[in-house]
């Protein structure tokens, strides 16, 4: 094995590692903090968790507008690093440092009574972490066809870096909780102290982990890269409406991610309300850990095997068993029943797509004449982005409706479950199918159909 290759699978799983912690920190955990601490003992406290999920929801909507402005720039950068390493840096510092405010009560500002200027402050905060964040984001997924042309290194690549996106993300699912246990005074409770420290923790991770992708990688040269106009920003979204593959898939991922992230951000509610244990939640991330170690390995072997179209599908159907428990059990073995067959094979679909949106550079380039990398890979963060967005305002809604904010489940209470168990997890599992549905009838591009793509343009630029 060359030395130099497995540095830089190693270092990019590193900075997946990294990335997936900061994500989870702040598409999840941040809201549990809102619901739960952030607010805690104000007059207002309903009000202002409907206004801070309300605001973080519109703020990453309009934001993401501009990240194919983002990768248009990203691929317009030129400095001696490369075009990707100056952004993963400056953007994992940035954003790691704006995320330990998210996870205060900005001073004391939360608790006051002035709630406009709070609101100000945090708009502010949050779209300078937001604006930061996308910029690493972007540049870290783009680096894939960058550092090779080939399917097979891709896959392998893809295959490592979700391996550390799994460690990632859900070691912070199976920490998270006695952390903040651990750093609240008294040792018992979740209280803000100890969400502060988690806050702490997820930033210093990000940030050295983005230092480290950022050492450890080397952009290659080739015929390929070099050629093909670049579009500047101004010609950026026509390019990505043009390629057709790129958008079925984009519209098909977006069905799914949001229906995946509506369920997984209210598991915790799950543990909390339903189940009557929020200690228990870390079960989530150790189903999901054990899954990922065995699956994500396997996935270039089932790629090769059955090919990215079968293994997908069979994906998805697995996940809908898993809704179909989860709606008619609320005990501890239906719920971990249901992990197993929800959580499990979302790795393999997220490197289906992944590996097929990489491709689709080279179909670009293939079809219009114009070769986007940053601006390509932009569309899978982009999608992850809108469905963080949505899971967002999907917990602070769905929260409020089933009466359960707070962080205590007090015994005897009425709780909306049935309120909670058609928005956490009926309606994802028909967006599912949906998104099933459009990518089988929709999406072509196959790894042959790739293969025959990058001959035909090695053939068109010798």
């Amino acid at each position: 094995m060359n030395k130099g290759k497995m540095k830089q699978r190693l270092s990019y799983a590193f900075g997946a590692l990294g990335h997936d912690v900061y994500y989870y920190s702040i598409s999840t955990f941040f809201i549990a903090f809102v619901t739960a601490q952030m607010f805690a003992g104000s007059p207002h406290e309903d009000a202002m968790i409907a206004l801070v999920t309300g605001l973080v929801v519109i703020i990453r909507l309009i934001e993401i507008v501009f990240d194919p402005i983002i990768g248009s720039i990203i691929d317009n950068t030129q400095t001696r690093w490369g075009k990707f390493k100056p952004w993963l840096v400056i953007g994992g510092i940035m954003s790691s440092l704006m995320i330990m405010l998210m996870f205060s009560d900005f001073f004391g500002l939360a608790k006051s009574d002035n709630r406009t200027l709070f609101a100000i402050v945090f708009i502010i905060a949050f779209i300078i972490l937001d604006a930061f964040y996308s910029f690493k984001d972007i540049a870290f997924w783009s680096m894939i066809p960058a550092l090779s042309e080939k399917n097979s290194e891709r896959e392998t690549l893809g295959t490592f870096a979700r391996f550390g996106s799994a460690i990632g993300a859900q070691g912070a699912t199976i920490l998270a909780i006695p952390i903040t246990i651990a750093f609240t005074k008294g040792g018992h409770i979740q209280g803000a102290r100890g969400f502060f420290a988690f806050g702490v923790i997820a930033a210093l991770v990000q940030g050295i982990s983005a230092l480290v992708t950022a050492w450890g990688t080397k952009e290659q040269q080739s015929t390929i890269r070099q050629q093909g106009t670049k579009t500047n920003t101004l010609d950026v979204f026509k390019a990505l409406v043009k390629n057709d593959q790129l958008m079925w898939l984009s519209l098909s991922y977006i069905l799914f991610a949001i229906a995946y992230v509506a369920t997984t951000a209210t598991l915790i509610l799950n543990f909390t309300f339903v189940i009557g244990n929020a200690s228990l939640y870390s079960i989530t991330g150790i189903v999901g850990f054990i899954g990922s170690i065995i699956l994500v390995p396997m996935f270039p072997t089932l790629a090769k095997k059955f090919g990215r179209r079968k293994v997908l599908t069979g994906a998805i159907i697995s996940m809908l068993v898993g809704y179909i428990l989860f709606a008619v059990g609320s005990s501890v073995p239906m719920t971990v029943a249901g992990l197993i067959f929800l959580t499990t094979p979302y790795q393999l679909v997220f490197l289906s797509v992944l590996m097929t949106i990489t491709d689709s550079v080279e179909y670009g380039q293939w079809k219009n004449g114009v070769r986007n990398e940053a601006v390509t890979l932009a569309m899978r963060p982009l999608l992850d982005k809108i469905a963080g967005a949505f899971s967002n305002g999907i917990y602070g809604f769905v929260a409020i409706a089933a009466g359960m904010t707070g962080s205590k489940y007090v015994e005897g209470h009425t709780y909306g479950v049935g309120t909670f168990k058609f928005y956490a997890f009926i309606i994802p599992a028909i967006l599912m199918v949906i998104s099933l549905t459009i990518y089988l009838f929709k999406v072509k591009l196959t790894e042959k159909r790739h293969q025959e793509i990058v001959a035909e343009l090695e053939e068109r630029f010798k």
